[in-house]
């Protein structure tokens, strides 16, 4: 799960959604990679962040991101900012 901060449009429901988010995650196996940390934009526009999580299977990314708990937190970040969110499938151990 690859989410992209484009812009934050509203600092304080950016920060409910903050708060709430991690609740979310209850119940998961979510592995964060990438959290908001330092960019450095080698091609293409320039966005606010970065948040990556590893999920064993395409299915519990979905299946998390279409859960109540975060349905009830992304309220808050589509208030707070504009995000490109999007699943993508890892390099499997045998192809590395």
């Amino acid at each position: 799960m690859v989410m992209i901060r484009e812009r934050v449009t509203d600092p304080d429901a950016l920060e409910t959604y903050a708060r709430n988010a991690p609740q979310a995650r209850e119940g998961h196996d979510i592995t964060p990679l990438a959290r908001y940390g330092a960019l450095d934009v080698l091609e293409g526009p320039p966005m606010d962040g970065v948040l990556i999580h590893r999920f064993p299977t395409i299915e519990q990314a979905r299946d998390w991101y279409h859960s109540s708990a975060y349905q009830t937190a992304k309220v808050h970040r589509e208030r707070g900012a504009d995000y490109r969110v999007f699943i993508v499938e890892g390099v499997k151990e045998t192809e590395q």
